[in-house]
């Protein structure tokens, strides 16, 4: 399995804070062998690694963009500092994996200032050697092939560079399409990839019917450089499955999709366990909540909605209630719009941004209505309108919707047509690569909406 530029990119930094961790122990002991023979090496060393690395997902640091140098010179500042607050909290609660305090300044030295300069040097690499990423060219002008365009562009400083377009029409020569131009025609494939020392070609053609230069693409394929599918790029770039540019055979034959039945049922087994141990674990909390929205506004503390659920199968979702009572009286049912939706109460406001309303959920996962992760439920009002205009919208009906999603933590409220569209892209991604490893990833993201309120 491919690792990717952030896989290698975090492991890189690992091993960047190992190396400080061992070099602040070594200067305070003064040997080797008493580094090795140090107290419960591995532990601590982990530790520390673990905690630097768990602020900078958290400050998003592992989003690779372009930063300005004094930006990064803060940011990594910053998530060292909190990281040594936190490391500190964990040696007072326990003892056994305390570092000493010289040691433990110094690796802060280290840490920082070693991922400042790797983070700088990659910087470098990238502006003055282009080293790192493919150099793209891509086959197409239309909405496609602007779409994994800016994706692509999104991924500096380690990713892609895309040199420009080749487009069918001559007249298209020259013009500027997101930011690179069209560079030639079809016909100019062949000697524009070797002049232009392409590794990467991405076809995106709308229409490839007699079009698709099938003997050029062979000729560079046998130069040795790489050819996609713009849909399989864009997939694998945005966590999206472009539904509007797809054919119903790539979905019949692209990998994925995969439901093991072992794996769904010892899945179902442990999510009711943690279900039942979360529900008596907060059962406090829940008493004190449960008074604050009675007393925040008149009505029910509990709101019961109809969803939609696994195989189109109606159920009854619980949710602390964050509206006022008579929020769709005389409206009917209408799109959430988010931070400025007026009908939401000021503690509901609250308990939205950190995810505190969705706790009773616990409840439908424990009765197997939900899982913890997965497409967010619909209401059948809108799921037979949404169905009727987006193409595979009830795919996302394949498998248990969750508390929390892949689409929830990566795209806002919705409140428009197109809105639903592009959460339906993220859904699909999720059902075609479901695993316990997505699942976990979308548990963190959702910790880090929960502890930055976040709450989508």
């Amino acid at each position: 399995m491919k690792l990717g530029a952030r896989g290698l990119g975090i492991l890189a930094e690992s091993l960047i804070l190992l190396l400080s961790f061992a070099t602040a122990v070594l200067v305070r002991l003064g040997s080797v062998d008493a580094l090795l023979g140090y107290e419960r090496l591995i532990p601590k060393a982990l530790l520390c690694v673990v905690a630097v690395q768990l602020t900078l997902y958290y400050a998003e640091l592992y989003e690779y963009r372009l930063r300005r140098r004094i930006e990064l010179f803060q940011q990594l500042g910053q998530c060292v500092a909190i990281a040594a607050v936190a490391l500190a909290f964990v040696f007072f609660a326990v003892p056994g994996l305390e570092v000493g305090r010289g040691a433990f300044f110094l690796f802060i030295l280290l840490a920082w200032s070693g991922l400042l300069l790797w983070r700088l040097l990659l910087l470098w690499t990238w502006g003055t050697l282009g080293a790192f990423g493919d150099r793209v060219l891509i086959l197409g002008t239309g909405v496609p092939a602007q779409k994994v365009a800016r994706e692509m562009l999104k991924r500096a400083p380690i990713g892609y560079r895309v040199l420009g377009f080749l487009t069918e029409h001559e007249g298209e020569v020259g013009r500027v399409l997101v930011n690179p131009s069209v560079l030639g025609t079809l016909s100019d494939l062949p000697r524009l990839s070797e002049s232009l020392d392409a590794t990467l070609i991405v076809v995106a053609q709308e229409d490839r019917r007699k079009r698709l230069p099938v003997d050029l693409l062979l000729r560079c394929r046998m130069a040795g450089v790489r050819v996609v599918e713009a849909a399989n790029l864009f997939e694998g770039l945005s966590g999206r499955i472009p539904l509007r540019d797809l054919r119903p055979s790539w979905l019949i034959f692209s990998g994925g999709f995969h439901k093991p039945r072992v794996l769904a049922s010892v899945k179902r087994v442990v999510e009711a366990v943690v279900a039942g141990l979360l529900l008596l674990l907060t059962a406090p909390i829940a008493l004190v909540v449960a008074l604050l929205v009675r007393l925040s506004s008149p009505g029910p503390v509990l709101y019961r909605q109809t969803r939609m659920g696994l195989d189109s199968k109606k159920f009854e979702l619980l949710k602390w209630r964050t509206m006022r009572a008579d929020a769709e009286t005389v409206s009917g049912p209408v799109w959430a719009t988010g931070d400025n939706d007026p009908r939401v109460t000021r503690l509901g406001r609250f308990m939205r941004k950190a995810r505190l309303d969705e706790v009773p959920q616990l409840w439908n996962v424990l009765r197997g209505d939900m899982s913890f992760v997965g497409p967010r439920p619909e209401r059948p009002h809108f799921v037979q309108q949404l169905r009727e205009v987006i193409p595979y919208y009830d795919e996302r009906h394949s498998v248990r919707p969750g508390i929390t999603g892949w689409a929830q933590v990566k795209f806002p409220y919705g409140s428009t047509l197109e809105d639903a569209e592009e959460k339906l892209e993220y859904d699909l991604f999720y059902v075609k690569h479901m695993s316990l490893l997505l699942d976990a990833a979308i548990v963190l993201e959702t910790a880090k909406v929960m502890l930055l309120g976040r709450g989508r």
